[in-house]
């Protein structure tokens, strides 16, 4: 956990331009820092405000030593002596610019800066913030010369649209220091560069990790898995979904049996689920614990993404909230498909 309220912004920055390497685009790095105007550092803190969140960190790691791990290596020396802070942003830069080797990832520029006043964990600490901007908005400039007015249009970086980002907190370096991360713009193939192949991350397993992945689990099964072994209609799915977020909205601890015995109430489902359950955590590289404190957040972020809606055509939607019993399947005498909706109240 960590709160940025009352960050600071270290007035000296690196910002280097990063291009396609897949394609052909250069590498430009800055010869020197820059510094900051105020107004420039209160327009850079929206970007810590508004963009990372304070629930999901990460650590850095290597399958071999932490050492091997670049992006770990070159913030560490500049922690360690802030003469060298520049020095190792061009050393991020060009370690950027080499895993930019998808065709799709677009050029940009790569902003590095010290923050301070950092909460972590209920510690105050300095961190290293990297921001890799994409994509360009266009504003438009009015100025007034002598009494004509005129208009430009500019492209430049919007401040509430953060493309990536990156906060090293300097703190549990042992364990590979604790990270936020944002990635708002690559959603296929190519978005495992910025914190695979660039930074090199890993969720930090905590409440939050755990319930996440367990309902992301719990949704592929429902969603994929059900259909390739059961004869299972769209509003029993719907109502498994229901039920899973429901249990975890009702409780503060999580319990493997349980879950399953509320939730899926059949021991052919339970069965199934567990054996997804193991392929699912092989295949994903996770570890997952049978028992752990439920996090609200992560049940609120998910949530959203447990869709409750049965589409019928193009003509009506039915949002399925609660009691599976109130709604019937069938087919009429002339071969159309129906259901029946049991109510109490009309609002």
């Amino acid at each position: 956990m960590f709160y940025l309220d009352n960050i600071k912004i270290y007035p000296e920055i690196g910002i280097h331009k990063i291009g396609n390497k897949f394609e052909g685009e250069k590498l430009l790095l800055s010869e020197q820092s820059i510094f900051l105007s105020e107004e420039i550092k209160t327009d850079l803190k929206t970007y810590f405000l508004n963009s990372f969140k304070p629930n999901e960190s990460y650590n850095f790691f290597h399958d071999v030593s932490l050492r091997l791990n670049e992006v770990f290596e070159y913030v560490s020396q500049a922690f360690e002596n802030k003469e060298l802070f520049f020095k190792q942003s061009r050393n991020i830069a060009k370690h950027l610019y080499n895993q930019t080797t998808h065709p799709k990832i677009k050029s940009g520029e790569l902003l590095v800066t010290f923050i301070t006043n950092c909460i972590v964990n209920g510690k105050e600490v300095v961190g290293i913030a990297l921001f890799k901007s994409e994509n360009k908005d266009t504003f438009l400039e009015v100025e007034q010369v002598n009494d004509v007015f005129e208009i430009e249009s500019r492209k430049g970086i919007n401040f509430n649209k953060l493309d990536k980002g990156c906060l090293i907190f300097n703190t549990e370096k042992e364990n590979g220091y604790i990270l936020s991360v944002v990635d708002n713009t690559n959603k296929g193939n190519e978005a495992q560069y910025w914190m695979n192949d660039f930074l090199g991350v890993k969720p930090i397993n905590n409440e939050y990790h755990q319930t996440n992945q367990f309902l992301s689990l719990t949704k592929q099964f429902v969603t994929k898995q059900l259909d390739e072994e059961f004869e299972i209609s769209k509003p029993d799915k719907i109502d498994l979904l229901n039920r899973s977020v429901d249990y975890f909205k009702k409780h503060d601890q999580f319990d493997k049996e349980e879950f399953e015995a509320e939730v899926f109430n059949d021991s052919n489902l339970i069965e199934s689920f567990r054996q997804f359950d193991k392929v699912y955590r092989n295949e994903n590289e996770i570890e997952l614990d049978d028992n752990f404190m439920i996090s609200a957040p992560a049940v609120k972020k998910q949530a959203r993404a447990f869709k409750s809606v049965l589409k019928l055509d193009k003509n009506f939607h039915i949002y399925i909230h609660g009691n599976r019993d109130m709604i019937e399947q069938g087919v009429d005498k002339d071969g159309r498909k129906f259901y029946k909706i049991y109510y109490e109240k009309e609002t």
